[in-house]
């Protein structure tokens, strides 16, 4: 009896844990969407590509 009230409460958690553990979805501007595709067809990883979008982001930010 005791496992059958455990196990439902540990399912319970576990169910509403999942719903508030999803970050709600920010809408990219398109600026970083075009930065985001440079930097892919270049190939760009890690720190590299940290690098080129914060430039890009930067240079538009400037042109818009």
């Amino acid at each position: 009896m005791l496992r059958v009230i455990i196990g439902s409460i540990a399912a319970t958690l576990m169910l509403a844990g999942t719903a508030f553990a999803q970050p709600a979805k920010t809408q990219r501007s398109a600026a970083s969407l075009e930065c985001s595709r440079q930097a892919d067809e270049k190939g760009l990883h890690g720190k590299a590509r940290k690098k080129f979008r914060s430039k890009c982001l930067k240079q538009a930010k400037k042109s818009g």
